[in-house]
């Protein structure tokens, strides 16, 4: 019985010791230079222009509703 709580015990300590230790970790920011990787077409949602065209289409036709989908902006000029 003793072995088996120690085995336990352990384990529990191991995993416990794991997840602390897993988030250690810092997020670097993005650096001026890289951020013409993030701006290539490759990195984009849709890449597809006439794709996502066609899909923003068929969501305006069923929600019965536009916008939201591109620049922000209003009608007041705040922008």
């Amino acid at each position: 019985m003793k072995v088996i709580v120690k085995k336990t015990t352990t384990m529990l300590l191991i995993a416990s010791a794991t997840l602390a230790l897993s988030a250690c970790g810092t997020i670097k920011p993005v650096q001026p230079w890289e951020k013409g990787n993030l701006a290539k077409t490759a990195m984009t949602f849709e890449n597809d222009r006439l794709e996502s065209r066609y899909g923003e289409h068929i969501y305006t036709s069923r929600e019965s509703a536009s916008g939201g989908a591109g620049v922000g902006g209003g009608g007041c000029g705040c922008n």
